[in-house]
Parts: C-alpha cells; structure tokens; sequence
C-alpha cells in the first residue's frame, strides 16, 4: 500500500535557496519535475507574489538551478523551466532515484512544504535515511496510507464524497443557473440533503486544503 507523507524542509536544504533569500516575498510552486535522457532533473514551477525582476536576477547567482527559461505569465504569476545542477544534493535528486511522486512543493524564503507519495513504508524509510545520511534537515508532519487506488485518493477525497462532485456535476448542479436544486440532487441520490450538504462541505474542504495549501483536513472531515 503506497504511503502519502508531508514534509517541511529549511529552503538551504533544497534548491533555490539563494534566489528565495534574495527575493523573500516570492512564493515557488513546482509544478512538475522531469527526468530528462541526459540524467538531468529538470522542474517546472510557478512564481508569484512580488518583483520577477528581482526574482530573476538571482537566478543569475543561484548555484542550484541552470538554463532557467520564462515559459507563461497568468495573473501576475510566471512558469519558468529549469535544471537542477548535477552537484547538489537535494530531496529532488532522492525522491528520483527512489521512485517516489512528488505530488506538491511549495517554496517561501524559510522552508518547502513537500507533499510525496512512496510506493512503500520502506521506500519512505530509505527516503527518511537518505536525507539523514546527507545532512538534509526535515520535519515530517504527516504520514497517510493511500487506500484508495483511485486518482481522487490524491486529493485526499473519500469514494462517497468523489461519487457526490462527479454526480453534482454530470447532473448540472455547478451550472449557472443551476440545472438542478440541492433537494433534487439529494433525491436522485437516495439521501437527504442534509447529508448531501455535508457532503459537499467535507468534500470542498479536502480538495481545497489538498490543492490550494500543503496541510490535511482533520479527520472527522473525511467521514462522509
């Protein structure tokens, strides 16, 4: 049974340290990172939340990240690509050659948050020696065993709550104007619309908190 865990890494034992410390109020959100032919690590990630001029400058003295290209801009936020230098020693490099997933990252200029998935509890604990092995400080906040195998597991959604989003929306509920009522829904559903109702809140609560930030919902959240 795979294992989900959350971790929170100083920013000095990761990459981009320099260009988070030069540019403290910018936020890095890897999106993906890929393992090139070559054996280089190469992420993608978005940045928002202050000066890009200044952010990009650091690039320029920033040890840890080469070939840095600017790929989109949305809203105020940009997603650039890179590759991490083949001297660093960091949690990417580990989580590659152990086969994990790395599911979320968050940089601020103090720490990442991390979110990663391991096929096993002894793929975890190579991960957690690793680190310990290599001077890499870390503080793990949460450990969850997968037991869904659906995709929804991810987004730490219970069957019943995915089967409630999947049929609200087959049915048109998030439509504008709405196609049918909460009662209607309920009523197709075979339950009573207070129970849909606390459904929806779990379910919005857990995909939100899951996608949005890097922590768990508390787990009478799941229970519905």
């Amino acid at each position: 049974m795979s294992i989900i865990a959350e971790f929170s890494v100083k920013s000095d034992d990761l990459a981009l340290n320099h260009t988070l410390t030069a540019a403290p109020e910018m936020v890095i959100e890897i999106e993906q990172v890929v393992a090139t032919m070559e054996d280089r690590i190469m992420p993608y990630f978005w940045v928002s939340g202050g000066n890009h001029a200044e952010f990009e400058a650091a690039f320029q003295d920033d040890e840890s990240v080469t070939n840095v290209t600017g790929i989109d801009e949305v809203e105020g936020a940009k997603l650039y690509r890179g590759e991490w230098t083949e001297n660093v020693e960091t949690i990417i490099y580990a989580y590659v050659e152990l086969g994990a997933t790395l599911i979320q990252a968050i940089g601020k200029a103090q720490d990442w948050e991390l979110r990663m998935r391991f096929d096993s509890q002894d793929s975890l604990s190579e991960f957690q020696e690793y680190c310990e092995k290599n001077g890499i400080s870390y503080e793990l906040k949460s450990i969850k065993e997968q037991e869904q195998p659906m995709a929804s597991a991810q987004y730490d959604l219970t069957p019943k709550q995915r089967e409630t989003l999947v049929t609200a929306l087959e049915a048109g509920y998030y439509e504008a104007p709405r196609a049918v009522t909460m009662r209607e829904l309920a009523d197709q559903m075979g339950i009573a619309q207070q129970t849909l109702s606390n459904r929806f809140r779990a379910a919005h609560n857990n995909l939100i908190t899951s996608t949005l930030t890097i922590s768990h919902p508390d787990e009478d959240e799941n229970e519905e």
